[in-house]
């Protein structure tokens, strides 16, 4: 079952443990030796890496399934959901490279009905499930929802989830069922602007100043999410973030203070500090991004299991890629001279594709009928442990969003430098999340203007990685520190009214036989360390 990573007998290796290299070129090369699972080696097999045949992938080309579509398929595996509601407003229209004048329909045909499940078939309802499409400011701009909600009560607590990179809500399936189990709770997941079956309106940046292209590209997901929940008359929420959704929660922690009961990030991006990565040289305001989540081979998370014994360990592992991340060098030191950081060493081909603005997506996208075959090297991996029809439709899911229109996809390159290290790391501004200054107006300030100003109290932050999770836990621990270090600062300076109020906490959980994707991996004891969670806040806010 799950453990805090205190409780582990771990720790110390847990602590420890930076970032990891899911290179499969580069465990090509280590695996390329025969064995009994492999006597020929890798060399020259193809099909290693894209089991999907030519054959069934130009019939899955040939099938254009529709988002929408892939989507419902997915949503189908829900217990006690038989017909889950599905929208039609995006996603069903043939994927273009050329933006359109909308990318969403206004059709009222095209909106789904609320589905209600009744407690004689729900073990756990009545509940009643909803899919929408959330229309925001501006031209093209609305966020693509899923929604659980308890009948014959009364929800006044509220957990929004969103999810990483070039993924979609669908793949939080396995979540809405548990997670809306807890009374008093309605449960969102939303897919990111540009991502998904969300619009995709074309990314574009204004500014040539580094700093400011970093926050305008991390503004692009949180003032979508910001207009969303004043849309949606919420008030204070939880806020659930996997990987680059995680990154954007801390974003928006920051920006929009004053709105969260608690955050929690499982397995974040761009926590820990690169010396390359804050130095590199961004791409030019006008281009896209490059990133990668293709490659990673299904067992390497095993060989990565923390504190097991190799009879204890998992069948499964990390099966996630994202961006292609780097292994830290080992003799990169803390004190090495930024401003002369030298590159690190990447492939050739991954930092001129990064360079040259192309993305994985596109290269799904130009492929044509062998795009299928090219995703089916992450999501063979990805979802081998499932059964094969359920692990079928999220194949047809992740080719279906991947081959969408690009746009969200582009704003990665502002965000992250080639490796997956963020350009601004979190780490240098976690401290700052729960303590910003407010205004009766919710704007955020960066100091004292007048005695009438208050700050935040502190909210509880919660550090989520699997056990054989690639990201840097490292980074988690030192999060964690940060955050207790200015609970304690802060402290010696409270009135007694503000002690009383003081609602900081950090804490770091890892989740056993899970790799990147905690809440897929080992989605049962992460659901039930998320209601463990949300039955804290209710606590809380009695």
């Amino acid at each position: 079952m799950s453990v805090t990573a205190t409780d582990s007998g771990g720790d110390d290796k847990l602590r420890n443990r930076t970032q990891q290299s899911p290179l499969a070129s580069q465990r090509a090369k280590e695996s390329n030796t025969p064995s009994e699972t492999n006597p020929k080696g890798l060399n020259g097999r193809m099909s290693a890496y894209f089991p999907l045949g030519y054959k069934e992938g130009f019939s899955q080309w040939w099938a254009n399934v529709p988002a929408a579509t892939a989507e419902h398929a997915v949503m189908s595996y829900i217990p006690y959901l038989r017909k889950p509601p599905t929208h039609t407003q995006t996603g069903t229209e043939i994927p273009s490279e050329t933006p359109s004048t909308a990318s969403f329909s206004e059709n009222s045909a095209d909106k789904a009905l609320a589905v209600e499940t009744p407690s004689n078939s729900d073990p756990h309802g009545p509940r009643q499930w909803h899919s929408d499409l959330v229309k925001l400011s501006g031209k093209n701009r609305a966020l693509n929802e899923f929604s659980v909600e308890r009948l014959d009560e009364k929800s006044d607590q509220t957990l929004v989830m969103l999810h990483g990179y070039g993924a979609g809500l669908g793949f939080f399936y396995k979540n809405f069922e548990g997670l809306s189990r807890v009374q008093g709770w309605k449960v969102y997941a939303l897919d990111l602007l540009g991502m998904g079956r969300s619009s995709r309106p074309p990314f574009r940046l204004q500014s040539k100043d580094r700093q400011q292209c970093i926050t305008e590209a991390e503004d692009w997901f949180v003032d979508a999410l910001e207009e969303w929940r004043v849309k949606r008359k919420i008030h204070k929420f939880t806020l659930l973030g996997h990987s680059l959704g995680g990154y954007m929660a801390v974003a928006y922690a920051l920006k929009y203070p004053g709105h969260l009961n608690k955050l929690v990030l499982a397995s974040p991006v761009g926590i820990p500090e690169d010396p390359y990565a804050v130095n590199a040289e961004m791409p030019d305001p006008s281009e896209s991004t490059m990133a990668n989540e293709f490659t990673q081979d299904q067992d390497e998370g095993i060989k990565h299991t923390s504190n097991l014994k190799n009879s204890e360990r998992p069948e499964t592992g990390d099966n996630n890629n994202f961006l292609n991340a780097r292994k830290k060098r080992e003799e990169a030191v803390q004190e090495e001279d930024k401003k002369n950081a030298p590159r690190r060493s990447l492939p050739k081909w991954l930092t001129y594709l990064w360079d040259a603005n192309i993305s994985p997506f596109s290269l799904v996208r130009w492929s044509g009928p062998l795009g299928p075959r090219f995703v089916s090297g992450w999501t063979s991996r990805r979802f081998s442990h499932l059964e094969p029809e359920e692990a079928q439709a999220l194949h047809t899911y992740a080719y279906s969003l991947f081959r969408q229109r690009g746009s969200g996809e582009y704003a990665l390159a502002y965000i992250l430098a080639p490796g997956a290290f963020a350009r601004s790391p979190l780490i240098r501004r976690i401290a700052g999340v729960g303590r910003q200054y407010l205004q009766p107006d919710g704007v955020t300030t960066s100091s004292v203007e007048s005695a009438a100003q208050r700050r935040e109290n502190g909210i509880p932050v919660v550090f989520m990685y699997g056990e054989n999770d690639w990201m840097d836990i490292a980074g988690g621990f030192a999060a964690e520190q940060k955050l207790k270090e200015e609970k304690a600062k802060m402290l010696q300076t409270a009135s007694v009214e503000e002690k009383k109020q003081e609602s900081g906490s950090a804490k770091v959980i890892v989740i056993k036989k899970a790799g990147h994707h905690v809440y897929l991996d080992g989605w049962e004891e992460f659901n039930e360390v998320m209601r463990d969670e949300m039955i804290d806040v209710s606590k809380r806010c009695r």
